[in-house]
């Protein structure tokens, strides 16, 4: 960031997301580079950030959405993203939900359970229509991540396990709304191990097959996202190994003749392009350590205390000495930290403070808890952006 950058952020009220246009438009540019030569298809996780800027960018690079409520794939479609480049996922779809999603005639809904397969095959038939629908398998893979982000074994809630797939695939071939077209597979977030991923295309290529010798196959085979990024080291790593990442799945994943693949990216397209810009209001001397609190919170940042989550964190407006301190927030619960033993320049009221890589799961999963102002987003270009 340019000392000409931080003079322009500084005439902003804090707290704000900062979001790098540029950075964005190049990491969308090397995943779908990435992407292209298995003729995989990325869908945007609207999870990580539904800003709409973040969606017009987005649209220009081609990429569908993956929707996990009724209100995301309405947002997803009123910012330009053809239905037919939606899917929708999530183990608690409402009634409500499911038929905004049929009505929108979007590509497909990835299902969780017999009981959501029942009540889409009967809101289905209520307005005439055929529901295209995959099957999220549980492939038993622990992706050794956060236990509130792994999805992929048989202790969570998503999707079928293996011996309660051919149930769920008899009963969408019996039924007469629902077109069964493809597998749905997510092992969770925030993963910086490639074994993960090819633990994964190995379960799936036995699926596969344990299926196609039945004589079952498949279409649409969506792979889930979950690729990580790197918290700690931002500047030495802007843009995720894309490249690292599609070849893991190119070498090991064995597709059916004619499948198209399906990739459900969120995090690693927007993380890295996002900071939250923050105020010091006071700097305070504790009998052990010095804490910097600042006028964002938990409401605006809630990774580090729902995560236990590590952002790095600069001082944009000091050049003085390093200090150790603890960086926290005006919420009233001991949980409102940013980060502890934290080492920045020596720091004073009024500093600008950048807590880094939060362009994904900052803004979307801020509140007004404490009846605070929910915070804004800004780009780069300075295009102020609305809720």
């Amino acid at each position: 960031m340019t000392t000409n950058t931080t003079t322009h952020l500084g005439h902003l009220p804090t707290p704000f997301y900062y979001y790098d246009a540029e950075l964005l438009e190049q990491t969308l540019a090397a995943a779908a580079a990435a992407a292209r030569p298995g003729n995989y298809r990325i869908h945007y996780a609207l999870k990580a950030n539904a800003n709409p800027g973040i969606l017009r960018a987005i649209c220009r690079h081609g990429f569908g959405a993956d929707c996990v409520s009724g209100n995301e794939v309405a947002h997803a479609i009123r910012n330009g993203i053809a239905p037919s480049r939606v899917v929708y996922a999530g183990v608690g779809k409402s009634d409500r939900e499911i038929a905004l999603a049929l009505r929108e005639d979007i590509y497909c809904l990835n299902c969780e359970s017999l009981p959501e397969l029942e009540v889409i095959q009967q809101i289905a038939r209520e307005q005439g229509k055929i529901a295209r629908v995959a099957l999220r398998v549980i492939p038993n893979v622990d992706a050794h991540t956060h236990r509130y982000i792994t999805t992929g074994t048989e202790e969570n809630k998503f999707g079928f396990t293996l011996d309660t797939l051919p149930r769920a695939i008899s009963y969408c071939r019996e039924a007469s709304a629902l077109q069964l077209i493809g597998l749905h597979f997510h092992i969770g977030s925030q993963i910086t191990d490639m074994g993960a991923f090819r633990t994964l295309c190995e379960r799936v290529n036995t699926i596969q097959a344990d299926l196609q010798a039945q004589g079952i196959t498949f279409p649409y085979l969506n792979l889930g996202g979950g690729l990580g990024i790197d918290y700690e080291h931002p500047d030495l790593h802007p843009i995720p190994d894309f490249e690292r990442y599609f070849a893991t799945f190119r070498e090991h994943l064995r597709p059916l003749p004619g499948q198209e693949v399906h990739f459900e990216l969120g995090r690693s397209l927007v993380a890295q392009c996002g900071r939250l810009i923050t105020r010091v209001l006071y700097v305070k001397k504790g009998k052990n350590k010095d804490f910097v609190i600042v006028d964002a919170g938990m409401n605006d940042l809630l990774r580090p205390a729902l995560y236990q989550a590590r952002h790095h964190i600069e001082n944009l407006t000091s050049n003085g000495p390093l200090s150790r301190y603890d960086v926290v927030g005006p919420i009233c619960e001991s949980s409102d930290s940013f980060g502890q033993d934290i080492l920045l320049p020596a720091t004073s009221r009024g500093d600008l403070i950048a807590i880094r890589s939060c362009g994904a799961y900052g803004e979307a999963m801020a509140s007004r808890y404490n009846l605070r102002d929910l915070i804004q987003g800004y780009f780069s270009d300075a295009l102020p952006i609305s809720h």
